[in-house]
């Protein structure tokens, strides 16, 4: 067994923190204060290669894997999750499945260029009235003259509305199947498409600096070309993309909650209570050795899922456990972090406001904690887990 990282994974953590620290760290209260994406550090982490660190190279990317993409996802969510939810749902929903599931021509037009972070591609599965029931799919897209008509809207997506944002891949109702089922199939949607309209920008409880609006597609007409990998199978392809997904979004947790106990030790070694340092007083030394071991261990079972994922193996559970396990132990060290720091913590001049501000939805984006139980529950063949 070899749990070190590569002397070149190495280098490119160090490199991914340093940028972090040195350009987005200082503007991360404001970003979070004025609830807006600067693009020019998008431009930057597209500079560096970010959006196309798994991708290979004659597609514009890095072909460095998934579990490297996971150590730059991890190293910007220790300073900022918004601009880590920006990098994941980037490559992980919108680049990840026209590389997976599309024809030639769609990667050279989509791919290459969302590689080379000039543009954003968003994922757009959830509905209104969605949520966990994902196959409750209401938008319709009926093929009409060679053209795809689409109506209906989706809701939280990321990536969906900034002045780079150029396609979004929906699943959409496209017929019926045998038996009465839906057939659910996923079509690129260029965002310039008549008929496409992006909502106004979600007021979230934290992510804040992360571009999150509803869509709408009234009559928005786009070739039968843009269908992406084959009809009826869109719901299946977008299931397989929430299981990266769900790796990467273990990444932020374990990120977040590396940037609570580096504030929490700095905070302990520098506040004094007593006559002393707090961090000299047990209760607080129990507080921070409890959130290494959160950290330690969610850290082990992301990039075990990661590492399953780069070899081929199978990962859907692994990938259902980090997530349950790493945005769990996010939320406990940011609400930790915070009672470390007293009055401190619930003003919004710290780090830890923010973290804790920023770590529930963790707990709920690409499946809620409760249907990673259930994923993990029937991988263990536990009774009625089938159904």
């Amino acid at each position: 067994m070899d749990f070190d990282p590569t002397e070149e994974q190495r280098d490119f953590r160090a490199a991914v923190l340093d940028f972090a620290e040195e350009v987005i760290a200082p503007r991360a209260e404001e970003m979070d204060e004025r609830h807006e994406l600067p693009m020019d550090i998008v431009k930057q982490m597209g500079e560096l290669g970010l959006f196309g660190l798994p991708f290979p190279e004659e597609y514009g990317g890095q072909g460095s894997g998934f579990s490297t993409f996971c150590i730059a996802v991890e190293e910007l969510a220790r300073i900022d999750s918004s601009m880590a939810i920006t990098l994941e749902a980037a490559v992980g929903l919108g680049a990840n499945p026209i590389f997976t599931d599309g024809t030639e021509e769609q990667k050279q037009r989509w791919l290459v260029p969302m590689a080379r972070g000039e543009i954003l591609g968003a994922f757009g599965l959830t509905e209104s009235g969605g949520g966990s029931d994902a196959g409750a799919t209401k938008t319709t897209a009926k093929l009409e003259d060679g053209e795809w008509v689409i109506n209906g809207s989706k809701a939280f997506i990321t990536n969906s509305g900034t002045p780079i944002s150029k396609v979004v891949t929906i699943t959409a109702v496209t017929g019926q199947e045998e038996g009465g089922h839906k057939e659910i199939s996923a079509i690129i949607v260029p965002t310039e498409t008549p008929g496409f309209e992006v909502g106004r920008s979600y007021r979230k409880v934290g992510w804040h600096a992360s571009d999150t609006h509803e869509l709408s597609f009234s009559d928005c007409r786009v070739p039968e070309g843009n269908l992406l990998g084959e009809r009826g199978k869109g719901f299946a392809q977008f299931l397989r993309t929430l299981d990266d997904g769900r790796i990467a979004v273990a990444a932020i947790g374990v990120g977040l909650a590396q940037g609570c106990l580096e504030e929490s030790l700095k905070y302990a070694s520098e506040r004094e209570a007593f006559g002393r340092p707090i961090g000299a007083f047990q209760a607080l030394q129990t507080k921070i050795a409890d959130m290494k071991v959160a950290v330690e261990t969610a850290r082990l079972a992301t990039y075990k899922a990661a590492w399953l994922r780069d070899l081929g193996r199978p990962y859907k559970a692994e990938a259902a456990l980090a997530k349950l396990h790493a945005s769990e132990i996010a939320v406990t060290c940011a609400r930790e972090a915070v009672q470390i720091h007293g009055g401190y913590g619930f003003m919004e001049e710290f780090p830890v406001a923010r973290y804790y501000r920023d770590s529930k939805v963790l707990e709920i984006g690409e499946g809620t904690s409760e249907i990673m139980r259930l994923i993990i529950a029937r991988d263990l063949g536990l009774p009625g887990t089938d159904l």
